[in-house]
């Protein structure tokens, strides 16, 4: 009897979260297939740019991402989470945003860079912009959700992280 319960609440966990992965595809407007090229693809025209390697797309980091993703669903609050990856979050206000905006809002923090003194302008934030052009970054896997609010949220792990105190990003 109690493996008969445990199995049920197993399917009907397992049937919720494939109806909430269909639903959140739906309202995104676009496939799974062509958010990943998205992704990839603004990422590695960012990389290209200063001769680096491009990222592959790891699927582990990409359910990282969207699990950690619908933690902040609630509130689309910008809190990292705590686990040992390179990670980008972004928040736009109503559901038109793409993964290239975010890429791009990421990749324009290269304006607060000093490549020579490795550091961040004064009072500007640039850290996801060398976690974007992280030398020894390979591989990456990010989500896109709705949060609650019809705002967007999007998500980014990158592996092996970057941002190591004293070194630069390329």
């Amino acid at each position: 009897m109690a493996t008969t319960k445990i199995m049920f609440f197993l399917i009907l966990f397992l049937f919720s979260f494939f109806l909430a992965h269909v639903e959140s595809r739906r309202s995104l407007g676009m496939t799974q297939s062509a958010m990943i090229t998205q992704f990839l693809t603004a990422h590695n025209k960012v990389r290209t740019k200063h001769g680096l390697p491009k990222l592959k797309w790891n699927s582990r980091l990409a359910n990282y991402a969207k699990w950690y993703g619908n933690q902040r669903r609630g509130d689309c609050a910008l809190i990292h989470s705590t686990a040992n990856y390179g990670e980008n979050i972004f928040w736009g206000k109503g559901k038109r945003w793409k993964p290239a905006d975010a890429v791009a809002a990421w990749a324009a923090q290269e304006a607060y860079y000093n490549y020579r003194t490795n550091t961040c302008m004064a009072n500007k934030e640039c850290l996801h912009y060398t976690q974007l052009v992280w030398k020894n970054t390979r591989t990456f896997g990010c989500a896109q959700m709705r949060c609650k609010s019809g705002d967007t949220f999007i998500i980014c792990e990158y592996d092996p992280h970057g941002n190591v105190m004293g070194q630069r990003p390329y």
